[in-house]
């Protein structure tokens, strides 16, 4: 009996570290994703903001130590190194509580993100130059703006505020807010035609901001890893009761084995 239940939770266990070892590399590509990425608007925030690259080191970090402690648990159940188990099971509960840690504070800090972000934004469209400026920078806010079929932050008005737009006497408009197919995907687009007004709604662009659909998109992916991690949370969960049910069926077992006197 002892020794058919060692065999079911050993079986069990190393089951459970293939998928611990599958979620830990999903997690690391999420972190690699989020530094690599340059043409949405993550592009925006991971150039300009220090936390979400800090947040993109960590998933990386917490990817790459999860593949590792998959393999060991595979290794120690199959194995059945005691000591190793136990290295598996104290390493699990750390990584845990640092999920559960990292989880909270993004969940306090995502009306931090929100303001950070839109501030991001608000610079980025005043200083905004095709000929000069940062080019990665300012062609994701392009990607963003003809994706979403927004103008601005918080609507066209905000381009108002362009430096080369206020030269200009706004004969011009952002290309990438354009209601009418442009080949032009980035930079200033001029006017058709005269017109006596300088307000942005005199330009063909989307009057709406991105604020919301930015918003959406961020929830909606936040939402992704924030699922991949209480997946591989749970599976932590059941790895450390099932390493250390093993660890107690192993010293049952040997002990066992010892004759008696």
């Amino acid at each position: 009996m002892g020794s058919g239940c060692l065999k079911v939770t050993k079986y069990f266990l190393f089951l459970f570290n293939l998928l611990f070892l599958i979620l830990g590399a999903v997690i690391l590509g999420f972190g690699i994703w989020i530094l690599a990425d340059k043409t949405s608007f993550i592009a925006v925030l991971q150039t300009s903001s220090p936390s979400l690259k800090s947040g993109a080191y960590i998933l990386i970090g917490v990817g790459a130590l999860t593949m590792l402690m998959g393999f060991l648990g595979c290794l120690g159940a199959v194995n059945e190194i005691r000591c190793l188990l136990a290295l598996y099971f104290t390493c699990l509960m750390v990584i845990l509580m640092t999920q559960v840690a990292a989880g909270l504070v993004i969940y306090f800090q995502k009306d931090m993100l929100k303001d950070e972000l839109s501030k991001i934004v608000q610079q980025l469209i005043v200083d905004y130059d095709p000929s000069n400026g940062d080019k990665n920078l300012q062609d994701a806010w392009d990607y963003v703006q003809k994706q979403i079929f927004c103008c601005g932050w918080d609507g066209a008005k905000d381009w108002e505020n362009n430096k080369i737009l206020k030269n200009e006497s706004m004969l011009q408009y952002p290309c990438s807010c354009s209601v009418e197919v442009k080949p032009e995907n980035t930079g200033f687009c001029n006017l058709d035609g005269p017109s006596n007004s300088t307000a942005p709604y005199a330009w063909p662009v989307h009057e709406q901001g991105c604020v919301d659909g930015v918003q959406q998109w961020l929830k909606d992916n936040l939402g992704i890893i924030l699922g991949v991690c209480t997946g591989v949370a749970v599976i932590e969960l059941l790895g450390m009761i099932l390493s250390i049910s093993l660890c107690k069926n192993i010293h049952s077992e040997d002990y066992t084995k010892v004759p008696k006197s």
